[in-house]
């Protein structure tokens, strides 16, 4: 099975969810957007299985430090661009896995999609 996890490795929830994975023997590659990067394809490709809106983490810090220009009339494309220019503004962690793909972490959906 490939699973790969991306977010940033300093996160909290991105430790929860990495000794999750560690924890029930799940192999996993790390995509750590801060060394790595996040293309506006990929982010597009997700937005198509979720919905822009649950990608866009608009609770961080990163996103409520923005003018109020940048957020005003928020749409797919701009919050796609938004999120490849400050990848810290995507919610984490998000996993993809032969079954689909999880946005955040919660113990239960990690469990049912994967073990």
């Amino acid at each position: 099975m490939t699973v790969t996890i991306y977010g940033i490795r300093n996160c909290d929830t991105m430790k929860k969810a990495r000794l999750w994975l560690d924890e029930n023997g799940i192999a996993y590659r790390f995509h750590d957007y801060r060394a790595d990067g996040i293309d506006a394809a990929t982010l597009q490709h997700w937005a198509e299985r979720v919905g822009w809106e649950k990608l866009l983490n608009k609770a961080g810090t990163t996103f409520r430090k923005l003018p109020d220009e940048a957020k005003q009339g928020l749409d797919r494309d701009k919050a796609i661009a938004l999120m490849v220019e400050q990848p810290a503004m995507i919610k984490r962690p998000v996993l993809t896995h032969p079954g689909g793909l999880l946005v955040g972490f919660k113990p239960g959906d990690y469990g049912d999609a994967l073990l």
